[in-house]
């Protein structure tokens, strides 16, 4: 079983910055892809950063330049730096992971923290 705790969203003006943290319960934290999706009122939820066991990332084309993806295994955390955030940022955060589970792939959500960046 794997649980997962988002903080640090919350309001912040166009041109600033926060950032999320999400911790993961359960074993194997350092071995599995951790991602970070957003979902904004009325949309679908979308990619917006993941990042490997290896420490390889990858970002959404929107997210490239702007936000950073990061793990600390010995805090079984990763984290979403965001810079230069946009009105178009705003939406709900959800860390997620995906675990094999007797051969299958279970997927695993965070509640998810709102971000909201507004003047």
């Amino acid at each position: 079983q794997v649980q997962l705790v988002e903080s640090g969203g919350g309001l912040v003006q166009p041109g600033g910055s926060l950032r999320l943290s999400c911790a993961a319960s359960g074993r194997y934290f350092s071995t599995n892809t951790m991602d970070w999706y957003r979902q904004a009122p009325g949309k679908e939820r979308e990619l917006v950063a993941g990042i490997t066991g290896g420490f390889s990332t990858n970002y959404a084309d929107f997210a490239k330049g702007r936000f950073t993806i990061s793990r600390d295994n010995a805090k079984n955390t990763v984290y979403l730096q965001m810079n230069a955030l946009k009105p178009e940022d705003t939406a709900i955060y959800f860390c997620h992971t995906n675990r094999l589970l007797g051969g299958i792939g279970i997927d695993y959500w965070g509640k998810g923290t709102l971000v909201t960046v507004s003047s």
